[in-house]
């Protein structure tokens, strides 16, 4: 029996908290099977990132083309920080082999330009870093300071959903920077606006985007349609999160693993 594969582009967070382990995890408790590859190297723990050193481009370059000679089927791309603009085109380049072999291969991109507390994760300007991947996209989501970043500052919804369709068919705007008791993500598609509203968790996680990104590609990659991937998606997320854990002071880790009820 073949499961489907989440091709997934990604930092390696040495506390395990949050990039490719992260991944990892949500993809595999989805039941699809992830194909990492390290975007770059990171020096961070569960609160802060003290460096970050992109993975040299030819040997992301000579990963994704060992996976592709071999057959090995793709169901789903998922990105997160990719380390510097070179990675970035180089996987550029792999999505648009992979899309000669299948059209509609969805792609997950969440535009990580910084950590949590603002950390830089992307060497070089992150917004310029990423720009060869927003037009590849099938679905973008940022949480309100990337969409914020992304649309030149602007800080109104409708119109930085309006650029970012310009890109991408569908964006999920995460409103978990956002105040008041309730966090509001909203799903735009062409003229269609769906909200999500999910009461807010007290203490702070690390980890939370990446786990929900992973989680909406490995539903993807699965045959899901977009809202009821998200839906589930955001259902999964909710729960790793209410059931996190700590590992140390700071940031607590999301609960990816444990067998929702």
């Amino acid at each position: 029996m073949n499961k489907a594969c989440v091709l997934v582009f990604a930092g390696l967070d040495p506390s395990g908290g949050a990039g490719i382990q992260a991944d990892i995890q949500a993809i595999s408790d989805a039941g699809a099977h992830p194909l990492p590859i390290i975007t770059a190297l990171t020096v961070q723990d569960n609160q802060h990132v003290h460096a970050v050193h992109p993975v040299a481009t030819s040997i992301l370059v000579d990963q994704v083309n060992t996976l592709i000679a071999h057959g090995t089927v793709i169901d789903a791309i998922k990105i997160g920080i990719v380390g510097s603009l070179a990675n970035a085109q180089a996987i550029a380049n792999a999505i648009t082999i992979l899309r000669k072999l299948n059209p509609t291969l969805p792609v997950v991109l969440d535009p990580v330009l910084a950590s949590g507390h603002g950390d830089v994760l992307t060497q070089g300007d992150a917004v310029q870093a990423i720009a060869p991947l927003r037009a590849f996209a099938t679905i973008i989501v940022p949480n309100l300071p990337e969409a914020r970043a992304l649309c030149d500052g602007n800080d109104q919804l409708a119109s930085q959903a309006k650029r970012l369709l310009q890109d991408s068919p569908n964006a999920m705007i995460k409103g978990g920077h956002g105040e008041g008791d309730e966090i509001i993500n909203t799903w735009f598609h062409g003229n269609h606006q769906r909200e999500w509203r999910w009461p807010r968790l007290s203490g702070d996680y690390h980890g939370s985007g990446c786990t929900l990104a992973s989680a909406i590609a490995a539903r993807l990659a699965q045959g899901l349609i977009m809202d009821a991937a998200l839906d589930a998606a955001q259902n999964y997320t909710q729960y790793s999160l209410a059931n996190a854990y700590a590992i140390a002071a700071g940031q607590l880790i999301p609960n990816r693993l444990k067998e929702m009820s």
